[in-house]
């Protein structure tokens, strides 16, 4: 088995040729995760890109084999980064317990094809993938 194992998610894919995230040992990033619904088209709300986004989230963590109780940071890109009302409900949705949350940094960007907000995240999986 490669020392890095690509992660990918059933109904997310980027345009271009790279994995939903990849992993060495215990350590996983993600590339980033868009708010288009699997196998739909962009929401124009932000609140609906963003609950996309969580779920991709979720998607993605139990696909590399772990949980939302394994992420250590998550990034979040916003075209209006000071509007976190949605963001700030699907955090303390997913989140619910203050002494036991991700560090979270969410910055401005400029993001194209109707997109209002990704995300990308870091986790720590507890065992590394075996060979088969």
């Amino acid at each position: 088995m490669p020392r890095r194992v690509s992660i990918d998610m059933p109904g997310f894919s980027h345009a271009n040729p790279i994995p939903a995230a990849s992993r060495i040992g215990n350590l996983m990033l993600s590339g980033v995760i868009t708010g288009r619904p699997a196998g739909g088209e962009m929401p124009a709300g932000l609140s609906e890109q963003v609950a996309a986004v969580f779920a991709h989230v979720r998607t993605l963590m139990s696909a590399a084999g772990g949980s939302t109780d394994d992420i250590i940071k998550m990034t979040f890109w916003l075209a209006d980064y000071r509007d976190r009302e949605a963001l700030n409900r699907e955090w303390l949705a997913m989140f619910p317990d203050s002494s036991s949350r991700p560090a979270r940094q969410a910055m401005h960007a400029s993001l194209d094809g109707g997109c209002l907000i990704q995300c990308d995240l870091v986790a720590v999986l507890d065992d590394p993938p075996t060979a088969p």
